[in-house]
């Protein structure tokens, strides 16, 4: 799919800049991951870690794929990757990127749209 927002074409380009962030969405991509573990996989340092997973989630490349409720009773988020792949292309005064959809989210997202009770 080509990426039409200059927005998230932005975030993509920051994303692929920055080594930090680039670790997160490697170790995010294939398993839903907790904050914790992304950190810990990704060997940044906790406040790093959870700032840029932050901004990875405001800048929607980074999603909530599952709350788990852990055995003492809290709340735990489990983190994708919404995109697999991109490729980016410069050409005269304009940034072309194709980007590859991560399916297991995409699959994740549909089940859950396709599964919402009827408002009856």
């Amino acid at each position: 799919m080509i990426v039409k927002g200059e927005r998230v074409k932005r975030a993509i380009l920051a994303a692929l800049a920055d080594t930090e962030l680039q670790k997160i969405l490697d170790v995010a991509m294939h398993q839903s991951k907790s904050a914790n573990q992304i950190i810990r996989e990704s060997n940044v340092s906790h406040s790093t870690g959870y700032r840029k997973i932050g901004w990875l989630l405001d800048n929607k490349l980074l999603i909530v794929d599952k709350i788990e409720i852990t055995d003492d009773g809290k709340k735990s988020s489990l983190f994708r990757t919404v995109l697999k792949s991109f490729n980016v292309k410069y050409e005269y005064n304009n940034v072309v990127i194709e980007a590859e959809q991560n399916f297991d989210t995409l699959k994740k997202i549909t089940e859950d749209f396709f599964t919402l009770p009827d408002s009856g």
